[in-house]
């Protein structure tokens, strides 16, 4: 008989929707679908049979009988079981068969009304199990018990499968290509500053968001999820999306280009490979604090939005996984072997730590995980901060250590000022990080030998001073290398006016250090000046004093005249000859020196020549004895200090 107006029927699963609670997980153990005998089958129904049923009917009548079986107080006398759980069982089973034939093209890709509808019938029959469930095994409904129970089992198999795929393939397909920029030793200074630059994070695909899943395959994501912890199947889906997620994240890790390396590989490479792994390190860690993590634990609240403590303590498992990776790496680091050049990039580490513990705490993680995380982190800063300290500590015996017994020639600025400096300059760049590590790590011991002003500073500012205190020891020991001491103090004053531009030229080491040092230091140089000018402009100015016979009862001796003459240009041939090959770096200083022998002997040359030059017998004579005039003294003032052009030029 031909079948008219036929109502919405099972074979298209077009029909409306039920609201369904979860319910508490199901006593039986999930079965396999291959692990199913012949005599579980259940009988199939012919095609136009299953059309026969309206699905709507046929939920409404599933739903008012589970309904009644959860309302029976006595589970010693269920009810009789009508014939629609079995058509409905039947029916589910051959939706399933559809599925895994292939007959359904797309299965659950394209979150159809039809996916949807099935996705509701298995949250219907898990009901129902749960419900038969309460009753003796014994009992009449014992039957009807395990056939629904191995539909559901098959849903949960062919549901867990779904669920892999749209974790690994929709991502994957979606994500963006990102990468990190190659890592260089050189040219890796950021414009403008002295600190170590690390290398970008670039992002080649038209997405920036992790993961990149479409929003409708988070949909159909979130719909499985709930129906497989509805029906008990927590342990199954959490452990198929936690295997999924962590491969996706190392995979994003490879195409960040990070490798993970073990404590043995870490110890054996050379500085130089290992300091552009630790650069990446670093840049992964602020990618994962700023994206991967926050991306993570978004999907993870997506996906299982109807279980919030579920979704936590999935994300805190992964990023667990992740981060004690990277924390491996950074402790493998603090235990290489310690070299002053390692020092920036161990506090670039200790930083990038530090700005870890609020991206963790702002997780939304259970409170437990983030103490623990805290706890790790933590642990591994004081190392980090334990070694850049030692590091630095480890200047006062390099300075102890460089011990010359050759002097700088000219009296230049020595390499070891310049490396100190220059090595104090970058380190304090970091100096509020260096204050939190010295503060952490202070020892008492020692303090009570502490200068007054170092006695009330931070222990980094004490330690400083500590520095400062060693290499001015040391350059007035290298300062007694040097026998002229004209030379001595020009070797000391090129020192210390480099020490003190560098301290006033960064405002960190300047605050350091203090305004009082720094005057102290001035007054230094300053001394050091008028003891060059004392040295050098007197053995001239003796030349031209009127004692030492120059007047005899009032009358000028012509002969000491002479000798007075002769001596002071000879005397001015030394000096000229040997402080032309001496080197002063700074302009301002060496303007500074000129001025003051000028304005020194000059004026008493001047006076001296316009006084006596008159008691040489002729003008031949005065040429004989007077070699320069006022004029040609000043010119070869402004020739001193130049250097040897040939093997030494001026530095910065």
């Amino acid at each position: 008989m031909e079948k008219k107006n036929r109502p919405n029927k099972f074979g298209s699963f077009t029909s409306r929707t039920s609201e369904t609670t979860s319910s508490p997980r199901s006593p039986y153990s999930p079965l396999k679908v291959n692990q199913r005998s012949e005599s579980d089958t259940l009988p199939t129904l012919e095609e136009d049979e299953l059309h026969d049923h309206d699905i709507g009917q046929v939920s409404e009548d599933i739903d008012r009988f589970t309904d009644a079986l959860s309302a029976v107080d006595d589970k010693s006398d269920p009810p009789e079981v009508p014939d629609i759980v079995e058509t409905f069982s039947r029916i589910l089973d051959s939706k399933i068969a559809k599925y895994n034939s292939g007959e359904s093209t797309t299965r659950f890709f394209k979150m159809t009304e039809e996916d949807l509808l099935f996705i509701e019938a298995v949250r219907r029959i898990s009901k129902l199990t749960n419900a038969f469930g309460e009753f003796p095994s014994s009992s009449t409904t014992t039957s009807s018990h395990n056939r629904t129970s191995m539909v559901l089992q098959r849903a949960m198999t062919f549901m867990e499968d779904e669920f892999r795929a749209l974790l690994e393939d929709s991502w994957s397909s979606d994500s963006s290509s990102t990468n990190l920029k190659p890592y260089s030793s050189f040219n890796n200074k950021q414009e403008g500053s002295d600190r170590c630059a690390i290398p970008e994070i670039e992002s080649t695909g038209d997405h920036d968001e992790f993961p990149a899943y479409p929003p409708e395959v988070l949909t159909k994501m979130n719909r499985i999820a709930a129906a497989m912890v509805s029906a008990g199947y927590e342990t199954e889906c959490c452990q198929v999306y936690t295997i999924a997620r962590r491969n996706a994240f190392q995979e994003q890790l490879k195409r960040l280009e990070y490798e993970k390396l073990n404590i043995e590989d870490v110890q054996r490479m050379q500085w130089e490979p290992l300091e552009g792994e630790v650069a990446r390190w670093i840049r992964l860690v602020k990618y994962c604090s700023a994206v991967l993590f926050p991306g993570e634990r978004s999907l993870a609240e997506s996906v299982f939005s109807d279980s919030p403590s579920l979704s936590k303590s999935i994300f805190s498992n992964i990023a667990r996984a992740v981060a004690i990776q990277l924390l491996d790496f950074a402790e493998a680091v603090a235990m290489t072997k310690r070299s002053a050049e390692k020092l920036f990039k161990f506090l670039d580490m200790h930083e990038t730590l530090r700005d870890l513990i609020p991206a963790i705490s702002e997780s939304h993680c259970s409170e437990e995980w983030e103490k623990e995380m805290a706890s790790e982190i933590s642990a591994t800063l004081d190392r980090i901060g334990a070694a850049a300290m030692n590091i630095f500590c480890d200047l006062e015996n390099s300075i102890r250590n460089d011990v010359a017994k050759t002097p700088v020639p000219g009296g230049a600025i020595h390499p070891l000022t310049r490396y100190v400096m220059n090595y104090l300059k970058y380190a304090c760049e970091y100096k509020d990080t260096l204050e939190q590590i010295f503060q952490q790590n202070s020892k008492s011991e020692g303090e009570e030998n502490l200068q007054s002003d170092q006695a009330t500073s931070s222990p980094f500012s004490a330690q400083l001073l500590v520095v400062m205190d060693l290499l001015d020891e040391n350059l007035e020991a290298k300062s007694k290398l040097y026998k002229d001491i004209s030379l001595r103090n020009i070797f000391l004053m090129n020192n210390g006016r480099y020490i003190l531009q560098k301290v006033k030229g960064s405002p960190e080491i300047h605050k350091g250090m203090g305004d009082n040092w720094c005057r102290r230091r001035s007054t230094v140089v300053r001394q050091y000046h008028k003891n060059y000018q004392r040295e050098t402009c007197g053995r001239l100015l003796q030349c031209l004093s009127l004692e030492g016979g120059l007047l005899v009862n009032g009358k000028v001796c012509k002969q000491v005249v002479k000798e007075r003459f002769k001596n002071f240009g000879v005397t001015f041939d030394e000096i000229h000859k040997a402080q032309s090959t001496w080197v002063v770096s700074d302009e301002q200083l060496v303007s500074e020196l000129r001025v003051s022998i000028t304005g020194l002997v000059i004026p008493a040359y001047r006076s001296f020549l316009g006084r006596f030059k008159q008691h040489l017998d002729n003008g031949r004579q005065a040429e004989k004895y007077i070699k320069y005039q006022p004029e040609d003294i000043e010119t070869l003032i402004e020739g001193l200090f130049e250097g040897n052009p040939l093997s030494m030029g001026r530095r910065r």
